[in-house]
């Protein structure tokens, strides 16, 4: 631990995870977080996920974290999660979106209107609803950092419609937000992930395919120039861990891939 985030503190939504062989995006994040020196409230809609989370940081010797429940998706969660998060240290440094789902989609042609309206809102509300009780407070302390998790998905051409156009949304979001909020010291930044061996991605997919694990990876791992070999959940962690440390003091509003050179091949 080199503590590059001593004395912040910091909230991960979607900080649980879907339960799986390997460690999720959110879930790595509020762990590394922690080991960096921060204190960590932990969110999740399934409180027990969560604590989880909680244990493992514990585990470890050190941070201070708490489990959170909250939905979100929902306004009113988010609100008592930012109340919550500053009744108890006071403040917020570090917002980090972890939430996101991509299920039932698909092209033009499969994707349902009940899978595009509950994936698009499900994807940019719970970037939206989180950022709009937490920024009036980081405006008011002149300070803070937030981290959107988005997909290369966003750019990449892929056959999951619903799920590409909220994450170009997320984006959109993530542009704005840094614009409308640099002048009151707030930073937000945005990383695509690419392929990566993360429960949420590796449980889901196979089991809707009918495949097997070890076969998806082995296709997934394929794809990626780099390597060969997909990413983990500490892949974003670490680049996460950058935007939200002061070492970023000058970067907003970057949308950064972390995809193992997938998403170069747009060029």
């Amino acid at each position: 631990m080199s503590d590059r985030l001593r004395g912040k503190i910091a909230i991960v939504v979607g900080a649980g995870q879907t339960p799986g062989e390997t460690i999720g995006n959110g879930r790595a994040s509020a762990i590394l977080y922690a080991r960096e020196g921060a204190k960590v409230m932990v969110v999740d809609r399934r409180l027990e996920s969560a604590e989880d989370t909680c244990q493992m940081i514990a585990k470890e010797g050190g941070g201070d974290a708490f489990a959170f429940q909250a939905d979100a998706t929902n306004s009113d969660d988010c609100k008592k999660m930012a109340e919550s998060c500053v009744q108890r240290f006071g403040r917020i440094d570090i917002l980090h979106n972890n939430v996101g789902i991509g299920d039932n989609d698909g092209g033009l042609n499969q994707v349902t209107e009940e899978a595009w309206d509950r994936i698009l809102g499900v994807n940019m509300k719970s970037v939206i609803m989180p950022c709009k009780h937490v920024i009036p407070i980081m405006r008011g302390q002149r300070s803070g950092a937030i981290v959107n998790i988005s997909s290369i998905a966003a750019v990449c051409n892929v056959g999951i419609l619903a799920y590409k156009t909220s994450k170009a949304g997320v984006n959109a979001i993530t542009n704005q937000l840094a614009l409308s909020n640099a002048k009151y010291g707030v930073r937000v930044n945005c990383i695509m992930p690419g392929l990566m061996d993360t429960p949420m991605a590796i449980e889901g997919i196979s089991k809707a395919r009918g495949v097997s694990r070890e076969q998806l990876r082995k296709e997934r791992d394929g794809i990626v120039p780099l390597g060969a070999k997909m990413g983990t959940g500490w892949d974003i962690a670490h680049a996460a861990l950058f935007l939200v440390s002061d070492e970023a003091k000058f970067v907003t509003g970057v949308i950064l891939p972390v995809d193992g050179g997938q998403s170069a091949r747009i060029g």
